[in-house]
């Protein structure tokens, strides 16, 4: 029994950094399949007139999405020295934009769904798609690098893939590793992203912009019909913006980065904290 009058155990107040305000948003497009230069030049004319901020493709934003064989695959694949980055590179460096997008590409004579981050001052950072979705695994490799956070101006950038998502290690991981604000190119099918992003963003206090693509892809007999819905989801998982299914859209929206530093849900609990690494190894076990 504690002696009578003595203080309660002193709470640690929740972090509260100094404000720091970027813009984030996503461009939703409508990529035509195999049509790689009209594919850039339009996603270069929708980014006329944007400044000073982070903007999200979605997925294979460049070549579309629907592939009948690996001889498609081999004609449009691209370096990260290719058409599509050193494009964008020329945006991004002239517009001051930090730049994610997907994009195929043939490295070591094999094929990967990638996204590439291209910072305003022009550097370029490759993220492979680790965890591949239905055809995709007839064509693509699965990426093994690691999940990393890139300091660009004013924060933290993490890259993800679509699929991804599925996966709330890969969240996880950009978190540990320093990720602010967590980007998701995109060709969604299936209903359950976008709300599943809110968890992901509010379990990570992180922001997240998914770029989905809009319209529907037929080619012989696999069909597909894309979800749009972009959307920018904050620390706390409110939607900030968003798109609807059918039509490209742009939007910048400003944040405070700061948010995705404070980490606690409550005085007592601070998220990464009270992680127990010791108690997740069944994690890295293969599933019986």
């Amino acid at each position: 029994m504690g002696r009578r009058g003595a203080r309660p155990p002193r709470v640690p107040a929740p972090r509260r950094d100094r404000g720091i305000a970027v813009k984030i948003g996503y461009l939703q497009l409508r990529p035509q399949f195999g049509r790689t230069k009209e594919n850039v030049r339009a996603a270069k004319s929708m980014l006329v007139g944007v400044t000073d901020a982070t903007v999200v493709l979605p997925e294979l934003f460049n070549t579309g999405y629907v592939f009948r064989n690996m001889e498609e695959v081999r004609d449009l694949a691209e370096t990260a020295a290719g058409v599509t980055v050193t494009e964008l590179r020329k945006v991004a460096v002239a517009q001051r934009l930090n730049l994610v997008f997907g994009f195929l590409e043939a490295k070591n004579r094999k094929y990967y769904n990638s996204s590439a981050l291209i910072t305003a001052k022009g550097a370029t950072h490759v993220y492979q798609k680790a965890h591949l979705f239905d055809r995709e695994k007839l064509f693509f490799q699965p990426g093994n690098g690691a999940f990393k956070a890139y300091p660009v101006e004013g924060a933290k950038i993490g890259m993800m893939i679509c699929f991804d998502w599925f996966f709330p290690e890969v969240t996880r991981s950009l978190a540990l590793d320093g990720a602010q604000v967590v980007c998701q190119p995109a060709n969604l099918v299936l209903p359950w992203c976008q709300d599943a992003m809110r968890t992901r963003s509010i379990e990570n206090r992180v922001f997240s912009v998914t770029a989905n693509r809009i319209g529907m892809e037929k080619r012989g007999n696999i069909s597909l019909t894309f979800t749009g819905k972009s959307q920018v989801v904050s620390p706390k998982g409110d939607v900030l913006a968003s798109a609807s299914e059918r039509s490209e859209t742009l939007k910048v929206v400003e944040i405070d980065v700061a948010e995705a530093l404070d980490k606690h849900v409550t005085p007592n609990n601070d998220l990464f904290r009270d992680r127990r690494p010791a108690l997740y190894k069944a994690l890295l076990r293969k599933a019986v």
